[in-house]
């Protein structure tokens, strides 16, 4: 007869993976913050903060049109779709979000998901069959790297940003490749180089996706695209304020997802409410308002590079690298004193000696809070130096 113990080994075994987690000083936990835009406060102890933390570039989330445009979604559809896709979940609003997608894109379609992460898995896993190598940057997001693992698709890794080592992989495969990459990396803000990632691409016949959930500075890199084969992923929750994901690209791929990916067809569909959202943002994005908005990000942006000593970028991320954990908890602690929120990043989200903090700018933020923020890194004794893996310079804060 067999003995049987309450909850078997499991309790001791998580109890041990949790405690390696605090021993090893990375344990985490959500904090409430009750905030419109980038203001608000922690509730856990009451403190008023502006967050230097988030991804709303545009600060769309709590624009009129959009937040309008998910108040009559909810009246007239409900507060979920209530089923995947291709069964009854399909609303108006979701063909007119992918309707208006493709046009922004300038592709023949394009599809919807309830998240960016899921949208990864989808490309990934529906291109990346046996007989496939998949090549991919070695900074990619981790809902590139899961989207690798569960392809059944060779992959190879290639140095950060280095277009001959991926060249040399691409030449190397004995059948069809993928090329993966974000456009703009989201830990370290610097960009891809995607004139020569392309120019590979066009050269081996490779398929090319690039992830262009940060790209919102900048212009559009679809015109180096020309002659490729090509699938543009994106996320509706970062540029425009809203949630989920979504992909763009030929009639016939963007069908081959919707018949095949598994984080498509077997997910109930993105709320109503977020793809109106996201439809409204998207108008927003497009217009006049829009560009402005991208300008007054731009120059957010070159304020603080300027009085903190950080030479211009190309992203509202700026990475402030401290190497050790211990570190960077302290730092962002010195901050939050101030009521300034920037999250200490640590491993497993960036790789271990690389712990940092993530300093991400919006066109909500105002001059004043901006100039805070940079006199406090000062305090700090933030300076500029070149990163290990990009020419993207960081701050190292002794």
């Amino acid at each position: 007869m067999v003995d049987l113990v309450p909850g078997g080994p499991w309790p001791a075994l998580v109890e041990e993976r949790c405690r390696q987690i605090v021993a090893a000083g990375r344990w985490r936990r959500p904090r409430s913050f009750d905030a419109r835009g980038q203001r608000g406060v922690l509730l856990d102890d009451g403190r008023p903060v502006v967050s230097f933390a988030g991804n709303d570039y545009l600060g769309l989330s709590h624009h009129p049109a959009v937040v309008e445009a998910a108040a009559a979604a909810l009246s007239r559809w409900g507060t979920g779709a209530g089923a995947s896709r291709l069964v009854t979940g399909s609303r108006p609003v979701h063909h007119d979000l992918e309707d208006a997608l493709a046009a922004w894109k300038g592709a023949e379609r394009a599809v919807v998901f309830p998240t960016g992460f899921a949208a990864n898995l989808a490309v990934l896993t529906t291109f990346g069959e046996p007989g496939v190598r998949i090549c991919s940057d070695e900074l990619n997001h981790a809902s590139i790297v899961d989207g690798c693992r569960l392809a059944r698709a060779e992959v190879q890794v290639y140095r950060h940003g280095d277009a001959g080592h991926l060249s040399r992989l691409v030449q190397s495969a004995p059948g069809p490749v993928i090329v993966v990459t974000d456009t703009v990396f989201s830990m370290d803000g610097d960009e891809a180089p995607l004139a020569a990632i392309a120019d590979c691409c066009r050269r081996h016949g490779a398929l090319l996706v690039v992830d262009e959930a940060h790209g919102v500075l900048g212009s559009d890199p679809g015109p180096l695209f020309g002659g490729v084969e090509h699938v543009r992923v994106g996320t509706l929750s970062k540029t425009l304020g809203a949630l989920g994901g979504f992909a763009v690209g030929p009639r016939r791929f963007v069908e081959l997802l919707e018949n095949r990916a598994r984080s498509y067809i077997f997910t109930t569909a993105p709320a109503p409410a977020d793809a109106a959202a996201a439809l409204a943002a998207l108008g927003v994005l497009r217009s006049a308002e829009g560009d402005a908005l991208r300008d007054r990000l731009a120059s957010n942006v070159a304020r603080l590079c300027a009085t903190s000593g950080q030479p211009a970028r190309g992203s509202p991320i700026v990475p402030v690298l401290l190497g050790a954990e211990d570190l960077a908890v302290a730092a962002s602690d010195a901050l939050l004193a101030d009521g300034l929120w920037v999250p200490a990043i640590r491993p497993p989200t960036v790789p271990p000696g690389t712990a940092r903090l993530r300093v991400t700018l919006s066109a909500d933020h105002e001059p004043d809070e901006i100039d805070r923020l940079a006199v406090r890194l000062r305090t700090l004794g933030a300076t500029a130096v070149p990163g290990p893996a990009s020419e993207a310079p960081r701050f190292s804060v002794r």
